[in-house]
């Protein structure tokens, strides 16, 4: 009887203790990086499908034909919105995008595959001829490199294409061999050479729970 009790109360120990406490801490987090994970593997493998397409309207007509509904069809999941719940006056996708990122914490500069990739100043969005426009485009990282090499698919001129950015070199558009390091991303204007993805880059971020607005 005596060592019947002893038995329980060291399971209960074991179920209810410090320890256990930890172990589903554990479990919890590792069952929610491996969500983010399947979520993010989809979007980039989604967004793959799409390359070569001429529009979006190919794939739906309830998102932009645009870098910003590309990326939210992409993700595209019940109760799970790339828009933050109020628009700001004035505000394009790609901005209002950044915003809720940022809010979330999933900022950062280390990309994986199913990552939004973001730019800056890839268009005279507001045509005064200045670079005042900020964030202008959006993407979804298809593949990263060991060397440094991001390979996004996006919404560009012309429909869904892949293209290319590098972490450690964005002003170079090729390497010695003459592989392709950066893509362009902003054509030649008048008072201005053409600028490289890498060169327009502002950062990434991580779908995932935290983006959901319902169960």
């Amino acid at each position: 009887m005596h060592r019947a009790f002893l038995l329980c109360a060291l399971m209960g120990v074991m179920l209810w203790g410090p320890d256990a406490e930890a172990a589903r801490r554990a479990t919890s987090s590792r069952s929610t990086r491996n969500a983010s994970g399947t979520l993010a593997s989809r979007a980039a493998a989604r967004a793959s499908l799409w390359v070569g397409l001429p529009s979006l309207r190919r794939v739906s007509h309830s998102v932009n034909d645009d870098c910003s509904g590309l990326a939210n069809l992409a993700y595209r999941r019940r109760g799970l919105s790339l828009l933050p719940e109020r628009p700001l006056p004035g505000e394009n996708g790609v901005a209002a995008i950044f915003r809720k990122a940022k809010s979330l914490g999933s900022l950062h500069e280390n990309p994986r595959p199913g990552d939004l990739v973001f730019f800056r100043e890839t268009y005279d969005r507001n045509r005064d001829g200045r670079r005042n426009d900020g964030l202008t485009h959006i993407g979804v990282v298809e593949r990263v490199d060991r060397d440094g090499t991001v390979t996004f698919v996006h919404r560009a001129g012309g429909g869904v294409k892949r293209a290319k950015l590098h972490l450690h070199q964005p002003a170079l558009r090729r390497d010695a061999k003459g592989r392709v390091l950066n893509d362009y991303l902003r054509r030649t204007e008048k008072a201005s050479h053409p600028r490289l993805a890498g060169e327009l880059l502002a950062g990434f971020a991580t779908v995932d729970q935290r983006w959901f607005t319902s169960p």
